[in-house]
């Protein structure tokens, strides 16, 4: 019997990433214009969202970085 995997694809709105990263809107955008940041995904006419797994590997990058020594 073939084993199936699952995963879960958790999209995050603006103000989520905000409280998640401590950023405000203009320092996530200008990060994103620099290439530092994860890009948003298009859900809609005027609506975006990032997915919850680069936000993970973007903080734990900084996290990483900010401990080397």
């Amino acid at each position: 019997m073939s084993e199936q995997i699952h995963s879960t694809l958790t999209i995050l709105r603006r103000k989520q990433v905000e409280i998640r990263t401590g950023l405000s809107r203009s320092t996530i955008y200008a990060f994103i214009a620099e290439g530092i940041f994860p890009k948003p995904i298009n859900l809609g006419n005027r609506a975006v969202g990032w997915i919850e797994a680069e936000i993970d590997a973007w903080l734990k990058s900084c996290i990483e970085t900010s401990r080397k020594i």
